[in-house]
């Protein structure tokens, strides 16, 4: 099967962050179920399922199911109703109609048709498994069956493959078109082992650099057609009788458990009319089948090859496994078809949680769990403590105003790459990636003045936004800007010839939607390769003022220590090679942020020299305005001595 283009770094991104999501979720629903079943259990008492010893209307002695609470067990059912009684043809409580350590036989042959032959006239290749006593409810008996087939010319064009199941008890006779076949006895089901999966829209790309073609006539049609739905087909295939499942109501049962559940077809009841029994729970488990693991069907696919496993399954971890699989399948078919879905997205984000089980070890599975909790309080705490050193600052000594606009250009680059390349991309990263852009503009307003001022004359928009400052800068918040212009000057120097060369690249050599698709590709590109260039005029605005009491420590702290769990979820999960660069970047600028805490050490119990830190002022003192004094400290401070601290300038200021 022909793969598509490489995922990109913003696909990354959302399938990260949808994945963390999904398996919040999932952690949760098997929490919920694990907290009722133990509750269930401590007023029932659980479903002790054994086989109990009772004599028939004949006087016969007869072994019976001893869980079927006041439905009578199937052999000793009433050959009439009850005076009174009506038959209902939906019934409302269902009884296991065999004892759940009962030994069974097993039958499964393969066909295109959905109406079964006899077992004896199926060609051995069909036959995929045939296993005798098989043993309901022991965990250690497992059989493994293994074949490989002819596909039926049928299945390759879009035909169902049919797995016929043929369970009876130990001896019993298993073929329902042979003589002497008993329903009491055995049981015959067909469950399909090729699933119709619809495909994910592909945008139509082309290099930009050649000519367009000339079919987009017919573009309207091909979008008016709806989802295209494949026959894929995965090769293993687990089986799973569920032994422990006890009386059932069946009009509550969830519509992914009630379709592996099989009545008695006889149409019997009890006496009330009103129940029946069922069959014992055969669950063809496809819920580890990855779609990435399928093949699609078609006439070049001739031959495949066929795993089942054969084993037992506890009857909580059955739902779990069933209703998730059912939900997942119909969430991808109604957005296949358009339809809203909650948060977004598109139904495969579970893909992403299945292929972190399955191809991560568990136990740094387990880690990335844990730190999963760990990165959200982190940016949570770095959120908050971000905003109040923002609004406590009164000045803009140490802020590179260039590197927070250049975030606030960036991050809208990533938003708008997201709602241009991502198809039902999911409304909690857009929302999230908005509120920060938010943020940062709000950072902007704390530090400067946003007006808009008339254009000088010439020029082809009448109007300009201006950033001005909101006063008389001092002597040492000049020297900020002077060093924010310097860094980015080299910035500029290496950017953009990087910026280009990709651009370049890109347009030869890669295909896109249209220019404007390049242009957001190209810059988001830029960004996860480049971005942490935006995080050199701060360092280096550090180095020249040869102090860090400027910096928001805590919140720096806590998006440094998340940049590590970024680190972990790196290994975790896939993504493409520019994205993983880009999660290793910050634990440069960590290091280096280190050893500058460490060279411009603080004393926090004294006036620093930008007026942070120290004793408790009196009120009227905090009333007053400040201003930092040109003293021989200060100066000395911003000719870059290293050996100059606070202690001087608080001195200096209490004095004053």
């Amino acid at each position: 099967m022909p793969e598509g283009n490489a995922p990109r770094a913003g696909d990354a991104r959302e399938e990260q962050s949808q994945g963390q999501s999904t398996l919040y979720k999932i952690v949760q629903g098997v929490a919920i179920w694990f907290g009722m079943q133990m509750l269930m259990k401590q007023f029932t008492g659980g479903n002790k399922a054994q086989t109990a010893t009772t004599t028939d209307a004949s006087g016969n002695v007869v072994q019976v199911p001893a869980n079927t609470g006041e439905i009578p067990a199937y052999q000793l059912r009433p050959s009439s109703l009850d005076e009174g009684a009506t038959w209902n043809p939906v019934p409302q409580r269902l009884a296991p109609i065999w004892a759940s350590d009962s030994s069974v036989d097993i039958i499964v042959t393969l066909s295109s048709s959905f109406v079964p032959v006899k077992i004896s006239s199926v060609p051995d290749e069909y036959v995929a498994l045939k296993e005798k006593n098989f043993k309901l409810g022991n965990s250690s008996d497992t059989r493994i069956a293994e074949t490989t087939f002819t596909v039926p010319s049928s299945v390759q064009n879009n035909g169902t493959l049919w797995g016929h199941f043929y369970v009876g008890l130990k001896g019993a006779n298993l073929d329902p078109k042979e003589p002497g076949f008993d329903p009491a006895t055995a049981f015959h089901f067909v469950h399909p082992l090729t699933q119709y999966i619809p495909k994910k829209k592909e945008s139509k790309t082309r290099n930009l650099l050649e000519d367009r073609p000339e079919v987009e006539e017919e573009e309207p049609e091909e979008q008016n057609t709806g989802p295209i739905i494949a026959n894929y087909y995965h090769p293993n295939t687990s089986l799973a009788f569920v032994p422990d499942t006890g009386v059932l109501t069946y009009p509550q049962t969830h519509p992914a458990i009630r379709q592996f559940i099989h009545l008695e077809p006889t149409g019997a009841r009890d006496g009330s009319g009103q129940n029946t029994w069922y069959y014992p729970v055969l669950y063809v488990n496809t819920f580890w089948q990855m779609k990435s693991h399928m093949t699609l069907l078609n006439e070049t696919v001739k031959t495949l090859p066929l795993r089942l496993d054969l084993s037992n399954m506890a009857n909580w971890k059955f739902n779990i496994l069933a209703s998730v699989d059912f939900n997942t399948k119909q969430q991808a078919l109604q957005a296949a078809y358009g339809g809203p879905l909650p948060g977004g997205g598109d139904g495969s984000e579970i893909e992403i949680v299945k292929e972190m089980f399955l191809d991560t070890n568990p136990y740094l599975l387990g880690v990335t769990a844990v730190v999963s909790i760990a990165h959200l309080l982190l940016e949570m705490l770095a959120f908050g403590s971000d905003i109040a050193h923002y609004r406590k600052k009164k000045d803009n000594v140490g802020i590179s105003v260039r590197s927070i606009l250049a975030n606030v250009f960036m991050q809208a680059v990533i938003f708008l790459y997201l709602i241009d390349n991502s198809q039902n991309t999911s409304w909690m990263i857009l929302g999230s990636q908005g509120i920060g852009i938010l943020i940062e503009f709000w950072k902007i307003t704390t530090i400067v003045d946003v007006r808009v001022r008339p254009a000088p004359p010439g020029s082809l928009i009448p109007y300009r936004i201006a950033f001005e400052d909101k006063y008389q800068l001092s002597e040492t918040e000049e020297k900020t800007k002077e060093y924010d212009e310097i860094a980015f000057k080299y910035m500029y120097i290496a950017a953009v010839p990087l910026l280009i060369g990709y651009a370049v690249w890109s347009l030869v050599y890669e295909s896109h939607k249209s220019w404007y698709s390049y242009i957001l590709t190209t810059l988001v590109g830029s960004v996860y390769a480049y971005g942490f260039l935006m995080m050199v005029p701060s360092l280096y605005i550090n180095y020249r003022l040869k102090s860090v009491a400027h910096m928001p420590a805590k919140a720096m702290m806590y998006k440094f220590l998340n940049t590590f769990i970024d680190d972990l979820f790196a290994f975790t999960i896939k993504m493409p090679f520019l994205y993983r660069l880009a999660t290793f970047r910050d634990d440069i600028i960590f290091f280096i942020y280190l050893y500058q805490r460490w060279a411009y050490r603080i004393d926090y119990t004294r006036v620093n020299e930008f007026g942070q830190g120290g004793d408790e002022e009196p009120e009227e003192t905090k009333a007053e305005p400040k201003s930092l004094p040109k003293t021989d400290a200060v100066a000395e401070k911003i000719e870059g001595s290293a050996k100059s601290s606070g202690a001087d300038t608080g001195a200096a200021k209490k004095r004053k």
